[in-house]
């Protein structure tokens, strides 16, 4: 089994896996939240991001 990404305890409980605990997913889960994670998308080329129209 891998460690916990977040505090890299070597026990993870397989309910909250990868995480070793509900405290853990949710450490991750505020970061997704907060903005702290973020999926780079480059822009397509003509485009600024105030022009994107949804």
């Amino acid at each position: 089994m891998s460690a916990c990404p977040i505090c890299r305890k070597a026990e993870a409980d397989p309910k909250y896996r990868p995480f070793c605990s509900r405290r853990c997913s949710e450490v991750d889960l505020q970061r997704w939240f907060s903005g702290a994670y973020v999926i780079p998308v480059p822009l397509r080329e003509g485009l600024k991001e105030d022009d994107e129209k949804d």
